[in-house]
């Protein structure tokens, strides 16, 4: 469980990235922090493997204030993924998912057997194993960025918009490996991105944030589609958009959906 309690953000300058910001993640859910730029969602992410320390206020990890851990162990027991990936440019895949694992001491052998299965959990090819980030193509390197992750065994997953420099395609797989991961797996990840409909499709619970870290509405993707608490919340998830309202109609004996517009959006299974 992670608890973020009356968190604020200050730099010298006078600029308040997060001001008095509550919130708990329970263990082994996704929770989305979605907001436009200045929203403080990055910001609230690194607090939680201290690559940021707040001005003031708390954030715990199972009760343990994080700025009472030693920050190496803390980030090494976390996993974290970067938009860009992250990966170490002069060392082979099979390496990269290996180097948190052999920096926390398990032998290189192990290690490098463990990353082995790793490429395979996350839908990578073995032949991959000995090739650079730089011959590997956008969403190859977002899948080695989450083996990478996942291969010290976290129980807690940070994401950083990691598919937000994919195209479209490659990001909607990416998305659907990521829910089968976590249905297999049950990591407690916070994620943070711009997009809310790729909020709505990942998260149990997203948090929708206005500017410096306000929490606008909080809930499931459901709660929050079904009643937006004011018109800031409405506006950015697009509750009166086509594609949002939706109503059947029958075509040669099957039910269609279809949005305002009229335009299919899918068959209702029986």
């Amino acid at each position: 469980m992670i608890e973020f309690r009356s968190v604020t953000k200050a730099y010298p300058d006078g600029t308040v990235a997060v001001a008095d910001f509550t919130y708990t993640v329970e263990s082994h859910r996704t929770v989305v922090l979605v907001g436009s730029s200045g929203s403080g969602k990055t910001t609230l992410l690194r607090m939680v493997n201290r690559m940021v320390d707040p001005t003031s206020g708390t954030v715990a990890i199972d009760g343990l204030d994080v700025r009472d851990l030693d920050k190496v162990a803390l980030r090494r027991s976390i996993g974290y993924v970067l938009q860009a990936g992250g990966l170490l440019p002069h060392r082979t895949v099979l390496d990269n998912v290996a180097t948190v694992p052999v920096l926390t001491g398990t032998p290189r052998r192990r290690a490098r057997t463990a990353a082995w299965e790793l490429l395979e959990r996350v839908g990578l090819d073995r032949s991959l194993a000995g090739r650079y980030p730089a011959q590997l193509s956008g969403g190859q390197q977002q899948r080695v960025g989450v083996a990478r992750a996942l291969a010290g065994d976290p129980n807690i997953l940070l994401m950083d918009e990691p598919f937000g420099a994919v195209d479209p395609i490659v990001r909607g797989e990416l998305q659907v490996e990521l829910r089968r991961l976590q249905a297999e797996l049950g990591k407690t990840i916070v994620f943070v991105t711009h997009d809310i409909d790729e909020a709505f499709g990942l998260g149990d619970e997203v948090v929708v944030l206005r500017r410096g870290g306000e929490i606008a509405q909080a809930g499931t993707p459901a709660q929050i589609l079904a009643n937006p608490v004011d018109d800031f919340v409405r506006d950015f998830v697009g509750a009166d958009r086509a594609e949002r309202v939706l109503t059947t109609v029958e075509v040669d004996g099957r039910c269609v959906v279809v949005d305002r517009d009229g335009r299919p959006a899918g068959v209702l299974a029986r």
